[in-house]
């Protein structure tokens, strides 16, 4: 199954619902979020910084992890970034595919 980074930033309602609610709360809903596209959860970790919040997630496919993102964006609360993860499998096969591309520089 594929994995996603999705990578979120609070706003200031999206921060005092997590102040509300804690991060044990936030959890399930998240849990709840994935299930719901019969993803899986393989880690989520608050932060400082520029981002609060990061998630990798084994989710069926593209349309799926963007039906997620798209749906927690709506919400107002919450920034999100979604990026797609690959292994060194993935990494293998891209680069023997690449041999085969066709491609010109420009200038060139």
């Amino acid at each position: 199954m594929p994995k996603f980074l999705f990578t979120a930033s609070y706003t200031k309602e999206g921060i005092s619902g997590v102040l509300r609610e804690g991060g044990s709360s936030r959890a399930k809903a998240i849990q709840a979020l994935a299930d719901s596209v019969n993803g899986t959860i393989e880690t989520m970790y608050w932060a400082l910084g520029e981002d609060d919040f990061f998630l990798i997630a084994d989710i069926p496919d593209t349309v799926s992890a963007a039906s997620l993102a798209a749906r927690v964006a709506a919400s107002g609360s919450v920034s999100i970034k979604t990026t797609p993860l690959l292994s060194a499998d993935d990494v293998d096969a891209m680069a023997a595919k690449a041999q085969g591309v066709d491609y010109r520089p420009p200038g060139a």
